[in-house]
């Protein structure tokens, strides 16, 4: 399987006041394309800052790290989110949208940054990637129109139209009720059999069952890193739930 990511004795080291803080100490593992991977860890384990590290948003202090066999670390700001825009697609919590903007522009978004598409040609893969998360009725649906569920859809739809290498997301679900996180759960699993590769990084531990593999942190160290050899199945979770009135 290609590697998509590769990390190699990661270490990342805050300086506040006169104490440095060791957020990550020394974490290595590889992602391959097409796998769905949580990653976990309670407040304070460095999971946030791994997320920042494997989102070009911010760089190791040591270490190296290879994004689709580029190295990212030795890369300019420029250079990086170059990098970030073609390669990643991120899924917030907060969804991240522009408010009074319809679904549709808020997708065009990342395509604005890349000159190779005409404004037609943006709206096209828009409107794809839309339809793709089950809204291709909701196009013109400004986000405060949308229920939270709907949003988030906008914002996985977001995420796919460069046709990243990876989507990221972080907490995806944490503002969602359990149904509509279950909806977005359906649909993750979904892009990860259509052959997406899938970071998860979340601290609700019954996601994991849903992923093919599982890494938790604890304390800026992996602790446990495990394929899932039976991946549970959020569609039926969703299914066996009672319908709303």
């Amino acid at each position: 399987m290609n590697e998509i990511i590769k990390l190699d004795a990661i270490r990342r080291d805050f300086t506040v006041g006169s104490e440095t803080v060791h957020a990550l100490r020394g974490v290595s593992f590889s992602i391959a394309e097409g796998e769905f991977v949580t990653i976990m860890g309670t407040s304070g384990s460095g999971k946030s800052t791994l997320l920042n590290i494997l989102g070009c948003l911010d760089v190791p202090s040591s270490g190296e790290y290879l994004l689709d066999g580029v190295s990212v670390r030795t890369m300019g700001p420029n250079d990086r989110a170059t990098l970030r825009n073609r390669k990643i697609g991120f899924v917030f919590q907060s969804y991240n949208l522009l408010p009074k903007t319809t679904a549709v522009e808020n997708v065009e978004l990342p395509l604005l940054y890349n000159r190779g598409f005409s404004a037609r040609q943006r709206r096209e893969k828009a409107v794809t990637a839309l339809e793709a998360v089950g809204l291709g009725n909701r196009l013109n649906h400004r986000s405060n129109q949308m229920s939270g569920g709907q949003q988030q859809r906008v914002a996985i739809a977001r995420a796919l139209v460069n046709d990243p290498v990876i989507l990221l997301a972080d907490e995806a679900t944490g503002n969602l009720d359990t149904r509509t996180s279950f909806e977005i759960l359906t649909l993750f699993q979904r892009l990860h059999a259509e052959g997406r590769t899938i970071i998860f990084v979340t601290h609700n531990p019954e996601i994991a069952q849903f992923s093919s593999r599982n890494i938790v942190l604890r304390d800026g160290r992996i602790i446990e890193d495990k394929i899932n050899g039976d991946i549970a199945s959020a569609r039926s979770v969703l299914e066996s739930m009672p319908k709303e009135d």
